[in-house]
């Protein structure tokens, strides 16, 4: 079986837009289920677990776990599971939480570069478009990264928690990644949601999105963290509905 065969999607809901929603470095799909109890049937989800957590393909070192081997399996869950309507225009928008937002980059970029249909909008959340400048971890040696895995785990009080081999060996391939110059040739609307007290992705990184994207809009939610997901759902689920009503 091919790696892109082995995906691990989960979909809820029937309604005609659709949010394709990656979740981060080391959560699985499971981060994103306080916020799809919150817009119920509002919204159809298309929930993949990225590769390397749950049931989906998983690799053996750093090389598997690029932007974009993850954007590729991404783009096949895209093809498979989100509909064209009578428009002939997939009717879906594309959502990030934390390293979700660098996979969901690249995505787009991947989309366009192949002539296939890009989302309508992106929701990008407590991300960073220049992981270079950040310090989710800072250890190297893979054991001594382990620990700083675990210990990260339990801060961010993660749901359904990634393989820490698989989340080590995504840092060590993504870490040195920067996006800024990606982000002036996205054309869709973009909302930005990020806390103010964000302590892994600065909020002067949503600020740079913001600024960066033609379409980007902040929106910050003062005083949050890193886990907006889980802690911020009520205004998480109040900005994604005011942005998703334009569509």
């Amino acid at each position: 079986m091919s790696e892109s065969e082995k995906l691990d999607v989960m979909c809820r809901g029937s309604a005609e837009l659709t949010i394709v929603a990656v979740h981060g470095i080391q959560g699985t799909r499971a981060s994103w289920q306080p916020v799809a109890d919150a817009l119920g049937d509002e919204v159809r989800w298309v929930l993949p677990n990225l590769r390397g957590r749950a049931a989906a393909y998983r690799g053996t070192g750093s090389a598997d776990y690029t932007l974009e081997k993850f954007a590729d399996d991404i783009v096949a869950v895209i093809a498979q599971h989100v509909g064209t309507p009578e428009t002939g225009k997939p009717n879906y928008v594309l959502a990030g939480w934390s390293m979700g937002v660098s996979v969901a980059l690249a995505v787009y970029a991947q989309l366009k570069a192949r002539g296939m249909p890009v989302p309508r909008g992106l929701i990008l959340m407590s991300g960073s478009p220049v992981l270079q400048q950040t310090s989710w971890f800072n250890e190297t040696a893979h054991s001594a990264l382990l620990q700083e895995i675990a210990a990260r785990e339990q801060r961010l009080a993660l749901i359904h928690p990634a393989d820490r081999d698989a989340v080590a060996w995504t840092w060590q391939a993504i870490r040195h990644s920067d996006q800024r110059t990606l982000l002036p040739t996205i054309d869709a609307p973009a909302l930005i949601v990020h806390g103010s007290a964000d302590e892994d992705s600065p909020w002067s990184h949503a600020q740079l999105l913001a600024h960066s994207l033609p379409h980007g809009q902040l929106r910050t939610i003062d005083g949050g963290a890193h886990s907006i997901l889980t802690q911020n759902t009520t205004r998480v689920a109040e900005e994604m509905r005011a942005f998703l009503s334009n569509f």
